[in-house]
């Protein structure tokens, strides 16, 4: 399907937020994050306000940066940054073998962009979980027209506390989402009750690399740009995530930072220095584009007032990930698969 165009960027600025309401919005989600004086603690003890608000107010941005998938992976030389994204999907499904028959659920899902790409790889029925009433209306529409209504939906839940039975799903997948759990050993505790005996979970988390260094105040600063333009808590190690993992019960098959390696580096599309015609509105050039756009929109009312805000945050989002990128201190592409005993105890 083809991207939004500025019209649906503007109708859809600020979700399910009432329009006379987004300034206020991004006025209260500014100020959980350090930049603003925010603390964490602050941050995690109010998530799901916090994450929800971040959603209302960057969906649409994404969806006409991105598309369907918000997410990075790895890339090949001479490859799109869709053909990867596609490619990245599918690894994590193959990882799972996925295939028909199977029960399989999509925690923190989105708009169902890999939801819909992977039910179509496998011809699997897929349920996408998601606590943000804007996404899933999105991703219900954007179902219907792809013709997978009947073998995939949506529940809107939160992630920490499911009202899903215990040992109901055949794989359990997320991508880019459980990043934004307050605790990671409750998110993945409960990601292990309603997977059965026996089966798997993968997941690409977002992470502090062992490079960061919490003492060092560059380190630090891009830390909490990443936490600002992305709706986070706080962003974990990768060995605070592996040891979440092994406390929550799961058995670790394999976990790999999919960053390391990658002919083509993972934030390239962000990077000042890239210009590419086919993922134009992520770059440099493109940005700016869009930042004047949304000026335009929102001087003329078309989009609500607050949406130029949203659009720097995302803006600085976008630096921050770069920089991190470059110094190797963080990755959105911290892989494991790991599984749950057959039996306990």
């Amino acid at each position: 399907m083809s991207k939004p165009g500025a019209m649906d960027l503007a109708s859809g600025l600020g979700g399910k937020i009432d329009k006379k309401e987004v300034l206020s919005a991004v006025d209260q989600y500014e100020k959980y994050h350090v930049c603003f004086g925010g603390e964490e603690e602050a941050r995690k003890a109010n998530y799901a306000d916090m994450v929800n608000k971040y959603y209302d107010l960057v969906t649409s941005f994404y969806e006409f940066g991105w598309g369907e998938s918000f997410h990075f992976a790895p890339r090949w030389k001479g490859e799109s940054l869709r053909e990867s994204i596609k490619r990245h999907e599918h690894f994590l499904a193959l990882q799972l073998s996925v295939k028909h028959g199977m029960k399989v659920l999509d925690v923190g899902c989105g708009i169902g962009g890999p939801l819909r790409e992977i039910a179509r790889f496998s011809s699997t029925s897929i349920t996408g979980l998601n606590n943000n009433e804007y996404q899933i209306s999105r991703g219900t529409e954007l179902n219907r027209l792809a013709g997978l209504e009947k073998s995939c939906n949506f529940l809107k839940a939160d992630f920490m506390k499911m009202p899903i039975s215990d040992n109901t799903f055949d794989a359990i997948y997320a991508i880019e989402a459980t990043c934004h759990a307050p605790d990671a050993l409750g998110c993945y505790k409960e990601i292990y009750r309603v997977l059965k005996p026996g089966q798997c979970f993968a997941a690409y988390e977002w992470c502090m690399t062992d490079s960061f260094d919490p003492q060092n105040e560059g380190h630090q600063k891009i830390k909490a740009e990443i936490e600002l333009g992305d709706g986070l808590p706080d962003i974990r190690t990768t060995r605070q995530c592996l040891e979440a993992l092994k406390l929550a019960g799961f058995e670790v098959v394999l976990e790999k930072d999919l960053a390391v390696g990658s002919p083509v580096p993972w934030y390239q599309p962000l990077d000042s220095s890239n210009f590419s015609l086919t993922s134009f509105r992520l770059t440099t050039v493109g940005r700016w584009f869009t930042r004047n756009m949304v000026q335009v929109l929102e001087f003329v009312g078309l989009a609500p007032k607050g949406s130029q805000r949203v659009s720097s945050f995302l803006e600085k989002a976008a630096e921050g990930l770069v920089e991190g990128g470059r110094k190797e201190i963080f990755t959105p592409m911290y892989f494991f698969l790991a599984r749950k005993p057959h039996s306990e105890g």
